[in-house]
């Protein structure tokens, strides 16, 4: 299990590290900039091995200086894309700003696990009954295309609430391998199709015949439809949000993936089934993740829709677009 503690510069990533280690391992100081390079460091946790990757504090693009400080950034980001869970620490005084949302959205185009952690909650003053509430609100609403990442508030001067951050990740880092047995997968599929059918496009509606999950960490799930260029994105978010309903994915981002039918469907009890192919070899290819024994997927053939950003496969009217497809 790889740890990335990421975050704006002076956010206390530092500091967090040395109290879950238990010892002055790396240098604090109230200046911002010390941390340089990221640093790994290994511990034992309920019998686990965890890597803790310290990294430098990451500024805003403009900010950046060249030399150093530029190189200590690309490090920051690698260690983004070599962990398994990243923890985005944010400043309680100053609140989540815009850099924060930038981080937080690197992370989420990484397919990484995301836990927010509040930190610098002992500095926070005049705190009443609904000082965290209003926090969190403002927070989440600040960190929206993230709704499944879960908040902590902690100090790691004092250490308040510090044992919760392990533990949460360790759910997270769970939940990123877990995968959805493949009738339940369909279930929740079925019951979304009845509660909310796709629109009509034209004078076509789209069919989806058969989902299941292909991959875990992170979780990769493949729909066989009859053309793709027949999905919105708002119909993409309302399934994902179905399987959420069910299955939390705690803290994890979910891809979803559809795939055009090439033949006909067989029929199952009146319900078109288009079964998923176990014949094709697994080969390492862009969505990275541990594949699925006894399910499989082409390569080629796949649409994706990041919430957090606008995505070129989106045409104007927010459906999917593939150049190998043409509307009829």
């Amino acid at each position: 299990l790889h740890i990335a503690i990421v975050g704006r510069p002076n956010a206390g990533k530092s500091t967090l590290i040395n109290k879950l280690i238990g010892e002055e391992r790396v240098i604090v100081s109230p200046h911002a900039g010390t941390t340089r390079d990221a640093i790994d460091t290994d511990i034992m946790w309920h019998g686990q091995t965890i890597t803790l990757i310290d990294t430098a504090g990451i500024r805003r693009r403009g900010r950046i200086e060249p030399g150093v400080e530029q190189y200590s950034v690309i490090r920051a980001m690698n260690a983004i894309e070599r962990c398994d869970v990243a923890i985005l620490m944010i400043d309680a005084v100053e609140g989540v700003t815009e850099q924060d949302e930038h981080i937080a959205g690197y992370v989420i185009e990484q397919y990484k696990s995301l836990l927010v952690v509040i930190n610098k909650w002992d500095a926070v003053e005049d705190k009443d009954s609904t000082t965290m509430l209003r926090f969190d609100e403002n927070a989440r609403e600040r960190l929206h295309f993230v709704p499944y990442a879960p908040f902590i508030y902690i100090s790691a001067l004092t250490g308040q609430r510090i044992h919760q951050v392990l533990e949460t990740v360790n759910r997270l880092y769970e939940a990123r391998h877990f995968r959805i047995p493949t009738s339940e997968l369909n279930r929740i599929l079925r019951a979304a199709v009845q509660r909310h059918p796709p629109t009509t496009r034209g004078t076509r509606r789209l069919k989806i015949y058969f989902g299941s999950q292909v991959r875990t960490a992170p979780p990769v799930m493949l729909f066989h439809v009859n053309d793709r260029s027949l999905i919105h994105f708002t119909y993409r978010r309302f399934l994902e949000n179905s399987i959420r309903d069910k299955f939390a994915f705690e803290g994890t981002p979910i891809r979803l993936s559809f795939r055009s039918a090439q033949s006909a469907p067989r029929r199952d009890n009146g319900v078109d089934v288009l079964m998923a192919r176990d014949d094709e070899d697994w080969q390492d290819d862009e969505f990275g993740g541990v594949p699925v024994e006894g399910e499989s997927y082409e390569e080629d053939g796949f649409i994706e829709f990041d919430p957090s950003q606008h995505d070129e496969s989106v045409d104007d009217e927010g459906y999917y677009t593939d150049s190998d497809t043409k509307d009829e």
